[in-house]
């Protein structure tokens, strides 16, 4: 199965796969304005056992079978404010005493 994968100009890390070169007919109005202007990455053959970095490809196939497109959506970031010293590698009482 081919898809053709385009980069969001808008939002780093939003991802759009068609089944068809440049037909954006199928998708969403919402997907498109969060897209913005469609920047065309690569096409690609996804066969059922191939290995994708950050999408399962049975998912992928699948809503390129049902929809005629997929949304790949940029990581989740890091809360700031949720951070604390265990994710950051912190032990307690490891600071430094040479100061």
């Amino acid at each position: 199965m081919q898809t053709y994968i385009y980069r969001s100009s808008r939002k780093d890390g939003l991802y759009l796969y068609l089944s068809k070169k440049d037909d954006f007919s199928k998708v969403a109005s919402p997907i498109m304005r969060e897209l913005g202007k469609p920047e065309f990455v690569m096409e690609l053959t996804l066969d059922p056992d191939r290995k994708l970095a950050r999408e399962d490809v049975q998912t992928v196939r699948r809503n390129l079978k049902v929809l005629g497109y997929h949304v790949q959506l940029p990581p989740k970031e890091e809360n700031w404010a949720s951070w604390d010293n265990v994710k950051a590698g912190i032990k307690a009482g490891s600071q430094d005493s040479s100061g």
